[in-house]
């Protein structure tokens, strides 16, 4: 087995939501509830085509010995815009352009397909995003992590900032940890 790491097209969309999807229904499932689920999925979670348009969205392919084509296992990635988290679907979008000499750059939507997890995928997009930020110039990066994810992004080297409440379309509201991480360039 190989994975791959490469920037995902808008091709690849279909089966990034099948990802998206699959994870969040199979991981996520010990920290909320099946109404918070439901609500993320129709509201907030979902593919953001700007960061595809942007190039700073990456897609995990595993190729398997044998197999014909690489399968997509997992996505990932950083943004250079304002909106912390949520996808093409989600209201609260703020797509202006952060400045990298005071503004961090955001880690954005994360999601591993539950057949691939804990395998060090994450791990390698994660890498990816922090380097590629990094490359244009940002010192500082933050996140919407997920309640499923802090303890990943912890070990990662972010902290904690503060609880947030994320307000879903169907009344419910997703509890999120917004983290941030110091980076320096890599020479």
């Amino acid at each position: 087995m190989r994975t791959q790491i490469r920037k995902a097209v808008a091709a690849d969309v279909p089966r990034l939501r099948q990802v998206i999807e699959a994870s969040v229904r199979g991981l996520q499932s010990e920290d909320y509830s099946p109404a918070q689920i439901e609500g993320a999925l129709q509201s907030v979670y979902g593919v953001d085509s700007q960061l595809i348009a942007d190039g700073t969205y990456f897609a995990a392919e595993v190729i398997e010995p044998g197999a014909r084509e690489a399968e997509i296992v997992a996505c990932g990635g950083w943004s250079k815009r304002k909106t912390l988290y949520g996808g093409d679907q989600y209201a609260g979008r703020e797509d202006s352009l952060l400045d990298p000499a005071c503004d961090p750059a955001k880690i954005r939507a994360f999601f591993v397909h539950p057949a691939w997890a804990r395998r060090g995928i994450g791990s390698l997009i994660l890498e990816a995003c922090e380097k590629a930020a990094t490359d244009a110039g940002f010192t500082r990066l933050e996140m919407g992590a997920t309640l499923s994810g802090v303890a990943f992004y912890r070990a990662k080297g972010y902290a904690e900032v503060e609880n947030q409440e994320v307000p879903l379309g169907n009344g419910e509201s997703l509890p999120i940890v917004r983290m941030a991480k110091r980076v320096v360039a890599q020479l």
